[in-house]
């Protein structure tokens, strides 16, 4: 495919992990790991859009572009959108948004979101999904879901388990209904610039305000999200201390 650009949007604010793209992790901060892995993907600019000058100082120190961008954007994908409208990208250009905590992202995934949405020229979003395996997951609201069509392309995300399997679900089980495409959805994306231009002219959908999900403000607009769905969920994301010492122990191993 011809190339594609990374962005990774940091904030320095976190309820949970304040400060969570400078902890360190096997001696560098984590931000620098999640730099590396959009640059081994074969982008061909990565781009860290950040508000606070601690991280701006610590990406650029080890050579990576900065894009110091507002502070007052609503979501991870304004933020990309206004990197994308300084650097004046053509409307066609593919723009990953590749989260500032997803220091265990495959690179290979992040290519493929690249060449999906490259491919699918109906497509405005691409993104992927990964199969649930266990009924307490379908039932987390902290785990997005997402329901497609027969072509791959989005029907409806939502924190709910959906589909909802009417007479199986009534009954207090562990197992999931057999035959059922429960899906995960996996927070990476790949845009068209020219949407982030008009995705940021959208007020939020009421759906999207009740789920908190963003890409429901897309499918609200009739634009096509195309999801990949992949067997193997990606590297643990970071979220709380548990995590920072689990992912830390994985990025050691890899170094050994």
């Amino acid at each position: 495919m011809s190339g594609f650009k990374v962005v990774i949007p940091a904030r320095h604010a976190s309820s949970r992990l304040p400060g969570k793209p400078l902890i360190p992790l096997a001696g560098k901060a984590m931000i620098l790991h999640v730099a590396e892995r959009a640059v081994a993907a074969g982008a061909d600019e990565v781009v860290v859009a950040t508000d606070d000058r601690r991280i701006a100082e610590e990406v650029q120190s080890a050579g990576y572009e900065v894009a110091m961008t507002a502070p007052n954007h609503a979501s991870g994908t304004d933020r990309i959108a206004e990197v994308a409208a300084v650097k004046g990208w053509d409307s066609h250009a593919v723009v990953v948004n590749l989260q500032g905590d997803e220091p265990l992202m495959p690179t290979a995934l992040v290519r493929q979101v690249a060449q999906d949405l490259a491919s699918h020229s109906e497509a405005s979003i691409a993104t992927v999904a990964t199969p649930f395996d266990d009924r307490d997951s379908l039932f987390d609201p902290h785990a997005v879901k997402v329901v497609l069509d027969q072509a791959g392309y989005a029907l409806y995300f939502s924190r709910a388990p959906v589909p909802w399997h009417r007479d199986e679900f009534l009954h207090d089980t562990s197992e999931l209904p057999s035959g059922v495409p429960f899906l995960r959805h996996v927070g990476l994306y790949a845009y068209r610039a020219g949407f982030l231009r008009r995705f940021v002219e959208w007020e939020p959908s009421v759906l999207e305000i009740a789920e908190s999900l963003e890409q429901l403000r897309a499918l609200a607009r009739g634009e096509r999200i195309h999801v990949s769905v992949v067997s193997d969920p990606p590297g643990h994301g970071v979220d709380t201390p548990d995590d920072v010492r689990r992912v830390e122990q994985i990025l050691m191993g890899q170094r050994g």
